[in-house]
């Protein structure tokens, strides 16, 4: 048996993507007894439906389908979709109302992400390994 050392090195991706999301949420259909109350949920439903956007970019959508079919007749047509994953570093660049419709612009800059990820979990790879 052998003791060694091993020496690691971090890997650095070679470039950053910026990943951009647009969320939309009208004011008025919102729940709330007068305009501001409504107003602060669309601000908080757009701002949800950007980050929606961000997650489907960054981890895709799961698509489920399907159609029963009884005595060579459609019966039943179904289309469901879902996001699941975890944004960390996303900034909200703009929002703003237009019309009734209030908007959210986020920002996730991977540069970002990977100095959060590289805080946290150290990737590396071998750098030298050393037998005594």
């Amino acid at each position: 048996m052998f003791d060694k050392h091993v020496e690691y090195k971090y890997v650095e991706p070679n470039n950053y993507p910026v990943l951009k999301a647009v969320g939309y949420a009208p004011i008025s259909l919102q729940s709330g007894v007068n305009k501001s109350q409504k107003q602060l949920m669309a601000i908080k439903a757009s701002k949800l439906e950007a980050y929606r956007e961000l997650a489907e970019q960054v981890y895709g959508q799961q698509i489920t389908a399907g159609t029963t079919v009884a005595g060579s007749i459609a019966q039943d047509d179904y289309l469901q979709s879902k996001v699941q994953g975890i944004i960390k570093g996303a900034q909200v660049i703009k929002a703003y109302a237009v019309d009734d419709t209030y908007i959210t612009e986020l920002e996730l800059n991977m540069k970002r992400v990977h100095d959060l990820y590289i805080g946290e979990i150290k990737p590396r790879e071998v750098k030298k390994v050393t037998y005594y």
